[in-house]
């Protein structure tokens, strides 16, 4: 219940983050990849979001080619897969990393690798280009935003709410229903706790790009500028 009534208090510095504007510019699909989806049926699929930059344009092509191959879910899983083997091999992880490794050899070892451990089409199609056009490297930040891609399309909204102390059941339950009065209905709230000492208590609440800090640590700064303010008698 506190943990609520803490964030009831920063609503209106909630609600004035979301009513920012945002870019509505639509992403460019990497070409090299783009050239291998498959061709839409039905009514057109669009990239849920505009996302910026290298990595989110390999992101978008990639959403859009799983997407138009009917493999989202399988897709998320395997490139998930993908980033946790990075993290537990150290030679895999390498391996991606290592630019002297002449590129056929990069792109040949990918198609093996992937294709022994029985991944689609799309996620190996995918492997390949980033391996042939040296960009393994950023491939657990491509993987992030393809991630944020596919909760966006599912209506999925990732909060993560770092505290002193974890969250009753309760507390999570008043507060996922505080979040989801402000971010609307058709969003379905996913929330991950993290225990952060140095905020002292209160809350510190971020999802998207947005962070909303009702932190005790963030007031006591806030008090330390107010008072080092000179005074005017």
């Amino acid at each position: 219940m506190a943990a609520a009534r803490h964030l009831r208090s920063g609503l209106p510095l909630l609600r004035a983050h979301l009513a920012s504007s945002e870019s509505a510019a639509v992403a460019q699909v990497s070409r090299g990849f783009a050239s291998q989806a498959a061709k839409p049926t039905g009514k057109e699929i669009k990239v849920p979001k505009a996302l910026f930059g290298g990595t989110g344009n390999y992101a978008s092509a990639l959403f859009l080619t799983a997407a138009k191959s009917n493999a989202l879910d399988k897709v998320e899983s395997e490139i998930k897969a993908i980033v946790e083997a990075s993290k537990k091999s150290p030679l895999f992880s390498q391996f991606i990393k290592d630019l002297s490794v002449p590129k056929a050899t990069r792109v040949k070892a990918i198609a093996e690798i992937f294709a022994d451990a029985g991944f689609s089409d799309v996620t190996k199609n995918f492997l390949a280009v980033l391996a042939d056009n040296g960009r393994l490297k950023y491939i657990e930040r491509i993987a992030e935003r393809f991630v944020d891609l596919t909760m966006e399309h599912k209506g999925e909204m990732k909060v993560v709410v770092r505290t002193v102390i974890s969250l009753t059941k309760e507390e999570e339950k008043e507060l996922k229903e505080t979040l989801q009065d402000i971010l609307g209905e058709n969003k379905t709230i996913l929330v991950e706790q993290k225990i952060d000492y140095s905020i002292m208590g209160g809350l510190v609440i971020e999802f998207g790009q947005k962070v909303l800090d009702i932190s005790i640590r963030n007031r006591a700064k806030q008090m330390e500028a107010f008072l080092r303010q000179p005074l005017d008698f």
